[in-house]
């Protein structure tokens, strides 16, 4: 596994597995066939046709579709095919900065592969010409890629909250980062990718933040999310990415992004232009 593999991996997907998700005549995700099945079991709420799965036309208001479209989502889970209820809501809109279409728990996201967002936050510190990067290892009960390692703040976005207030919560439940040195968070792009994981369409985006922390700041979770924390060298956090499958799939997209706008990863390399460019993926 080289870098760019990492970053090839997550842009990797085959639509025939998949149907559009539509909603008001929009598309708003990817849900592969079989389950397109399981959704038209309920055809007050969808209507599953050769085309696309879409939602019934009467559920036409905000209220009404999400209570609809979590109502089928609840007799899912108890059927034991939607597994990791998490009680969390996500926005579900067109595009970010939209009106939400509907809000959807977020174990269920996946299922209809619609778009869903995050917030991840490079945390490193100075030492000389070294630049080291705290890495956390994901706790071994994580619905997603249990003991895997990750970054020291990460999370999903869920509804009625902005991402900069998001990565503020976070980082006070994963790293016990005082909210006054948590503020000093830069932000520094967003990253898109599409990919199959798990047999699922996962279409996210995560909107990437550099924080600068002082040499004496350790890290302390307290959400139970991480495991352990660990201050890396760039380059180790390099080699770990190139030659293992520890780092937690999305994670490796924004530390490549940060190893080259830090000047770890330089145009010398023979592979920069196709890792720099890569990072948008192909869509």
């Amino acid at each position: 596994m080289s870098l760019l593999e990492r970053i090839d991996a997550c842009h990797r997907y085959d639509l025939r597995k998949f149907k559009p998700f539509l909603v008001a005549g929009e598309r708003l995700g990817y849900v592969r066939h079989d389950l397109a099945s399981e959704f038209g079991k309920f055809p007050s709420v969808f209507t599953n046709a050769a085309e696309a799965l879409q939602v019934k036309e009467h559920l036409a208001r905000f209220d009404s579709r999400t209570a609809a479209i979590n109502t089928v989502a609840q007799e899912l889970a108890a059927r034991g095919i939607v597994k990791g209820w998490r009680n969390e809501l996500f926005p579900v809109a067109t595009k970010f900065g939209a009106a939400p279409l509907f809000d959807l728990e977020r174990a269920l996201v996946p299922f209809l592969g619609v778009k869903a967002y995050g917030v991840h936050m490079n945390g490193y510190v100075r030492d000389g010409d070294r630049i080291l990067l705290w890495v956390g290892k994901r706790a071994d009960d994580r619905p997603i890629e249990p003991g895997k390692l990750d970054h020291l703040v990460a999370g999903g976005l869920p509804s009625h909250i902005s991402p900069f207030d998001n990565l503020m919560k976070e980082a006070a439940e994963e790293a016990a980062i005082p909210k006054e040195l948590a503020r000093r968070a830069n932000p520094a792009g967003a990253i898109a990718y599409r990919m199959e994981l798990n047999g699922h369409m996962r279409d996210d985006t995560l909107f990437v933040y550099d924080l600068e922390l002082p040499a004496d700041f350790t890290p302390h979770n307290h959400d139970g999310e991480i495991a352990s924390f660990e201050l890396m060298p760039l380059d180790a956090v390099e080699r770990i990415l190139a030659e293992t499958e520890a780092f937690k799939f999305n994670v490796g997209l924004v530390v490549i992004d940060f190893m080259i706008r830090m000047g770890h990863l330089t145009p010398e390399r023979a592979d920069y232009c196709d890792l720099a460019l890569g990072l948008a993926g192909p869509y």
